[in-house]
C-alpha cells in the first residue's frame, strides 16, 4: 500500500500536468491503482518515430518518491522491447543515481529523449529506420485495440477513428478518379471504335431474331400444304 506522502505527491503531479502539460507527453494515473500509471509519448518530427503513438506504463514504489520507479513500453516501437522493463539512471534499474527531486514529466520527458538516441541499454532492441517507420505508422490502430488504453485516452481513440475516416474518403476518391482517367485517357479513335463496335453488336443481334423467325415454320402448315397437293394429285383418278 502506498504511503501518503506518496499519494500526496502523485496526485500534486497530475495537478501539475493537467494544469501545464508537457510537449509530446501524456500521463494518467489509474483509476484504481495511485501507484500504476499509464502514459503516450508521441513521436517528435524528423525522426523515425514522427507520427507514432507510444503506450506504455510507469510502476511507483509505495515509498515513492524516494526510490525510483519502474518504467515498461507496450507499443512495439523498434527501439525498446514491449512489456519488459527499461534501463534508464531515472528507473529502478540505477536506485543509487535516483533523484527525488524527479518527477513524472521529467522521467517521461527523459524517457522521450533517450528513445530518440541509438545508444544500447537493457531493454533496447536495434531496429532499421524504414521498420521504425512502419511500426509509427501501426501504432495507433495496435494501442487502440487494448481497453486500459481506450478507457484512459479517449482522445487518442477520437484521433484513428477520424484517420480511418479520411483514409476511406481519399481511397473512394482515389478509385473514382482512376475510373473516369482510364476512360477520358482513351483517344478519340478508340472511343469511336468501342462506340461502333458496340453498335455493330447490336445489329448482329438483331440479324438474329429475324433469321430465326424467318427459319421457324409451322408444323401444321406443312401438313395442311401436303394435304391440298394429294387431293389435286387424285382428281383426275376420280374422273376416270
Amino acid at each position: 500500500m502506498a504511503e501518503k506522502a506518496c499519494i500526496k505527491r502523485l496526485q500534486k503531479e497530475y495537478r501539475a500536468l493537467c494544469k501545464e502539460p508537457v510537449s509530446h507527453v501524456v500521463a494518467r494515473p489509474s483509476p484504481n491503482d495511485i501507484l500504476e500509471w499509464h502514459y503516450v509519448l508521441e513521436g517528435s518530427e524528423g525522426t523515425p518515430f514522427a507520427g507514432g503513438y507510444y503506450y506504455g506504463k510507469i510502476k511507483f514504489p509505495p515509498d515513492y518518491p524516494y526510490k525510483p520507479p519502474g518504467i515498461s513500453m507496450t507499443t512495439p516501437n523498434g527501439r525498446f522491447m514491449t512489456q519488459k522493463k527499461i534501463c534508464l539512471s531515472m528507473s529502478d534499474f540505477h536506485p543509487e543515481s535516483w533523484n527525488p527531486m524527479w518527477s513524472v514529466s521529467s522521467i517521461l520527458t527523459g524517457l522521450l529523449s533517450f528513445m530518440m538516441d541509438n545508444s544500447p541499454t537493457t531493454g533496447s532492441v536495434n531496429t532499421t529506420t524504414d521498420e521504425k517507420q512502419r511500426l509509427a505508422q501501426a501504432s495507433l490502430a495496435f494501442n487502440c485495440k487494448n481497453a486500459t488504453f481506450r478507457k484512459l485516452f479517449p482522445e487518442y481513440v477520437d484521433k484513428y477513428n477520424e484517420q480511418q475516416q479520411l483514409s476511406q474518403k481519399v481511397a473512394s476518391e482515389r478509385v473514382s478518379l482512376e475510373t473516369s482517367h482510364d476512360e477520358s485517357s482513351k483517344p478519340l479513335s478508340q472511343q469511336v471504335l468501342d462506340s461502333t463496335k458496340e453498335d455493330m453488336k447490336r445489329v448482329d443481334g438483331l440479324k438474329d431474331v429475324r433469321k430465326n423467325k424467318k427459319q421457324s415454320f409451322p408444323t401444321w402448315m406443312m401438313l395442311l400444304l401436303f394435304s391440298i397437293f394429294g387431293v389435286v394429285m387424285a382428281l383426275p383418278l376420280l374422273q376416270l
